[in-house]
């Protein structure tokens, strides 16, 4: 198959599943059937999928890769030489193309990621990205503890059709609408510390952050920078651990928050 031609299969599946899409107009162009593709993937609940399915999505998603790029961490320079600042990065583009050992996901505590399609937040990215894979590995987790993800605390799931071996997803604390709490820094400490520590035991020598609790769930983008670059050079030096660390941004505003508090400790 071409690549057209699995857009066009995969966008033909996933509408056939579903009877009430049985009048959707599929666009004529390239972009607009992407968008359907994506859309399409982000609404479909975790249910079991064809070989047939996954052959065609797999070898679509890694085209799409090849066709975005793929950057490695050895392509990357640290923010500094010398301690745990040696150890850590500040990368300004799409953490899906990111090839580390592992990924943070902003996930909500139903963690299946973000059923809204093509929104625009890293936990839609991550799964559109991964495949539909990714959701039914978290279905499986989330139905094994019979609960909500509880805040701050870290789990692992294959990364799939991403560059990374590993997902691992937290759940940030939420304070739209207000002012961080001691409470929520403290969550939000605890979110990069268990991240660090889950990676660790996974085996992970690099782990690449997101922007944690910032975006929709309105913790000051600021504010959310100063915790994890202070949580970050605290674990690594406490730990003793060599995990090269990639703080991952997508928008100039944030990567002028982190460039300057990563300058370099004296």
């Amino acid at each position: 198959m071409t690549q057209d031609e699995r857009r066009a299969w995969l966008i033909a599946w996933l509408l056939a599943e579903r009877p009430e899409y049985a009048d959707m107009q599929v666009p004529e162009d390239e972009e607009g059937q992407r968008q359907l593709l994506r859309a399409l993937m982000n609404v479909r609940a975790p249910l079991p999928v064809s070989d047939e399915f996954l052959a065609v999505q797999d070898a679509y998603l890694a085209e799409r890769l090849s066709e975005r790029g793929v950057t490695g961490l050895d392509s990357l320079a640290p923010v500094g030489d010398k301690g745990v600042d040696a150890q850590l990065y500040l990368w300004r583009g799409d953490i899906t193309t990111l090839a580390v050992d592992a990924i943070v996901n902003a996930a909500n505590d139903q963690m299946l990621g973000c059923f809204v399609p093509g929104h625009h937040c890293i936990d839609n990215a991550i799964h559109t990205f991964a495949g539909v894979q990714l959701r039914l590995a978290c279905a499986e987790v989330m139905a094994r503890r019979g609960r909500p993800e509880p805040t701050a605390t870290a789990t692992v799931t294959p990364a799939f059709n991403l560059p990374a071996r590993l997902v691992v997803h937290t759940v940030g604390p939420i304070v739209a609408g207000r002012r961080p709490s001691p409470r929520d820094e403290l969550l939000l400490r605890r979110c990069y510390c268990s991240c660090l520590e889950a990676a660790s035991d996974a085996g992970c020598t690099s782990l690449a952050f997101c922007c944690i609790s910032t975006g929709v769930f309105g913790y000051p983008q600021e504010a959310a920078a100063r915790v994890a670059v202070d949580e970050v050079r605290r674990w690594l030096a406490e730990t003793g651990s060599a995990m090269r660390v990639v703080f991952d941004v997508f928008g100039p505003q944030d990567e002028g928050i982190y460039r300057q508090l990563l300058q370099p400790a004296r």
